[in-house]
């Protein structure tokens, strides 16, 4: 997902704000906990009465951004426009919801379209020829464990020609199919690994995984990072689990309001240290006062693995950690994750370059919360340098925000797709669009900003980038056009 980038940052709305306006404009509202939850204006016809409290609450504003999303009619927008449509309402005219450019709407008919014929040519597991091509299928997927009952509930099927485990994205009202994930295992030498493909396009894929099985009365949940687990967890403990689209690498803002029904979030991400960063992160999305955490570790592996290794899974989400702790702990409380720090110091010291092995001796990987300056002479390399280090990060799942202020994105993006694809493109346009497509899954997003910038507006955009789409590693290139050269006497 290249540049959503709005033209500077969106313009931010305060909480307070937004609850002064809904109580003057008379909309009744409650206070949840990413969103406040209001009546749809989409779903009445009648323009000229006041929303009624007796209405489902079925639209939700983001309490961060002011952005909202209706539940019942899927109408989304920013504040501004929600804004705009209830001035249209004061003026007897039914709001319209803000419409996505033609083109994405017809690249999402297409994708449901093409989503249908696979979802068609598709079987479920236990309807293979025979016995055996069923077991071997379970067995390279790992999931010997998981039984039919199972994958019957959540609507998991394999295709066989592409050799893939199909999961479908049903839409919560209607039930009918938005899209799918196809998973494939690829074997090297003795590691497998897992590949995945959307349909739409991971930007506008967005299908919490297990959504329609969750019963209005649900206020316990379990959120994972993988498809598989949520299987797991629901055979194992009989929980309600869901499955985050894009793993630990984000949880976009606009799957909160589905998330508003729950008093209590277990997140369950994965068994690595990556894992346990992005819940803390996703916590803070969420709410901390509702939230717990499973700890990564030797004993808590993922949830598919502790199926498959007979744990006790019930136990392991009871031993889930509050999230919000107080700001002033004691030693007993760390001593769990120093203890964590010690068995993977491999894992702590972040995500190692690939093609860069004499950079992790002096860096030791990629670790958040540090800042790294790279300095040399105009000319020396820098820029395609960095470029090639932050994709380096970015391909395996780092999410990346370019603020590049000496040269142009489109400059910055032909430099990093040559690097990406390995070759010279200008040589061979045939293959544009092959790697542009592959290119255009990476989680890296560009600032559009240019010259001397206010740095507020940039502090800004960085945090609402944050935000959005979970960016953990920042590249500023370079800081003295940034600043520009009128201050030179104020402490940077």
């Amino acid at each position: 997902g290249v540049l959503p980038s709005p033209d500077g940052p969106a313009p931010s709305v305060s909480i307070t704000e937004i609850r002064q306006y809904l109580r003057a404009q008379d909309i009744p509202f409650h206070d949840g906990y990413s969103c406040l939850h209001t009546p749809s204006l989409f779903t009445g016809d009648r323009g000229d009465q006041p929303l009624s409290a007796n209405a489902p609450f079925t639209l939700f504003i983001d309490k961060t951004t002011g952005s909202f999303l209706c539940t019942a009619t899927l109408a989304e927008g920013t504040w501004q426009d929600f804004q705009a449509n209830v001035e249209m309402r004061h003026h007897g005219v039914t709001p319209i919801p803000p419409a996505s450019s033609e083109e994405t709407e017809e690249e999402m008919r297409q994708a449901r379209e093409d989503a249908r014929c696979i979802w068609e040519r598709a079987l479920p597991l236990w309807e293979l020829l025979d016995e055996k091509e069923t077991k071997e299928t379970k067995a390279l997927f790992g999931i010997s464990q998981v039984s039919d009952a199972t994958l019957k509930r959540f609507g998991v099927r394999y295709l066989r020609a592409a050799r893939s485990l199909v999961f479908p994205w049903f839409s919560p009202q209607d039930a009918t199919l938005k899209g799918l994930k196809l998973l494939r295992v690829e074997k090297k030498g003795g590691t497998k690994t897992y590949v995945e493909e959307t349909l739409p396009r991971f930007d506008s894929y967005r299908n919490l995984f297990g959504l329609p099985l969750i019963g209005r009365r649900d206020t316990e949940l379990v959120l994972t990072g993988w498809e598989l687990d949520a299987l797991a967890l629901h055979q194992a403990a009989g929980v309600a689990s869901l499955a985050l689209p894009r793993g630990a690498s984000s949880l976009p803002p606009t799957l909160l309001p589905y998330l508003e029904q729950f008093k209590r979030i277990t997140l369950w991400l994965g068994e690595d240290l990556r894992s346990w960063e992005a819940a803390k992160l996703f916590a803070r999305k969420l709410s901390l006062k509702r939230c717990s955490l499973v700890r990564p570790g030797n004993l808590h592996p993922r949830p598919l693995e502790a199926l498959n290794q007979g744990l006790n899974v019930t136990k392991i989400l009871r031993s889930a950690l509050l999230a919000s702790h107080k700001s002033i702990i004691s030693f007993r409380q760390l001593r769990e994750e120093v203890f964590g720090e010690l068995v993977n110091t491999e894992q702590v010291s972040g995500v190692k370059w690939t093609r860069f092995p004499e950079l992790n001796k002096l860096l030791k990987g990629h670790r958040r919360g540090e800042l790294t300056i790279f300095t040399g002479p105009t000319g020396s390399g820098k820029t395609t340098f960095i470029s090639e280090y932050a994709l380096d990060l970015c391909m395996q799942g780092v999410c990346t925000l370019w603020g590049s202020f000496e040269i142009n994105n489109v400059r910055l993006a032909k430099i990093m797709l040559t690097q990406f694809a390995g070759r010279r493109l200008e040589d061979q346009l045939e293959l544009y669009d092959e790697w542009a497509d592959r290119f255009e899954e990476l989680p890296l997003y560009f600032m559009t900003f240019h010259g001397q910038q206010n740095i507020k507006t940039v502090i800004d955009t960085m945090q609402h980038a944050v935000y959005m789409y979970d960016i953990t590693h920042v590249v500023v290139d370079n800081l003295q056009f940034m600043m520009g050269h009128e201050h030179l006497s104020v402490d940077r």
